[in-house]
């Protein structure tokens, strides 16, 4: 039987540096109602990330410390190149998003308007709403803020999130399944997972190519295939599902959040 194989590929998406700062007024493009109540307890709150609000002052607390993106599949050079990837990868996304998470026990006083200081990131992503599963990515918290409460909170306030049904006291998105990922080495990141509920399920090998700056953190890579000379990055996958939440892992969220 004779064929044609003549593929249309997707063309090569950019982002213009008008663009950088996304549309005015900003539109976080996201596909499920943003549950404020749920998003928050008294220490910690977790809201849209939004460019022009608290890109600034992102990239000087992460971008300004190449140490930060160790064990990340990618690496930001600049604050441009930061804001290109959440305006292709999470904003054009209505399954993505990422939020900023503000510690309310400490006043910014150069921004009364956050209602505390910004002290982390964290992301919802790769989304299959079919099957109501979703990931937990981009988890970072600024150095002064590490050893606080922020981290056990914006994870709890997020799974809450997620795994709680429309019909809860505070709301949720009724998600299955919620995955997290980590680099092998990352033991801060698997045990952060673990404390949070999540259970270790496996390896996914070679899940990412490393680019050259992060290449000292993966294994090396197959000679003569189309990424030759490039190092390679499995991942460690855990998982905090449905059952598990309605069966203590709700009361254990709860618990740090109280």
């Amino acid at each position: 039987m004779a064929y044609v194989n003549n593929p249309q590929l997707p063309p090569v998406r950019t982002v213009s540096p008008s663009e950088l700062y996304g549309p005015e007024p900003y539109d976080v493009n996201f596909a499920y109602p943003i549950h404020e109540e749920t998003l928050q307890n008294e220490r910690t709150k977790l809201v849209p990330f939004i460019p022009s609000i608290h890109g600034e002052t992102y990239w000087a607390q992460a971008g300004s410390h190449p140490e930060n993106y160790r064990y990340y599949p990618f690496i930001f050079a600049t604050l441009s190149e930061f804001l290109a990837w959440i305006e292709l990868e999470v904003r054009r996304d209505p399954y993505n998003i990422m939020f900023a998470v503000i510690d309310k026990t400490r006043p910014d006083p150069e921004h009364p308007e956050w209602g505390g200081s910004f002290a982390a990131v964290i992301g919802m992503y790769h989304t299959v709403p079919k099957n109501l599963v979703t990931e937990i990515a981009h988890v970072l918290v600024f150095p002064d803020f590490r050893g606080t409460h922020v981290a056990k909170d914006m994870v709890g306030l997020l799974l809450r999130y997620q795994l709680e049904l429309p019909s809860a006291a505070l709301p949720g998105i009724g998600r299955r399944r919620v995955v997290w990922c980590a680099h092998p080495r990352n033991t801060p990141s698997t045990r952060l997972a673990e404390k949070m509920g999540f259970k270790k399920e496996g390896v996914l090998n070679w899940l990412w190519v490393l680019p050259d700056t992060l290449a000292v953190e993966g294994r090396p890579g197959r000679i003569g295939d189309a990424h030759s000379g490039k190092t390679g990055r499995d991942s460690v996958v855990l998982s905090h599902c449905w059952d598990e939440w309605e069966n203590g892992g709700k009361e254990r969220i709860e618990a740090f959040l109280a």
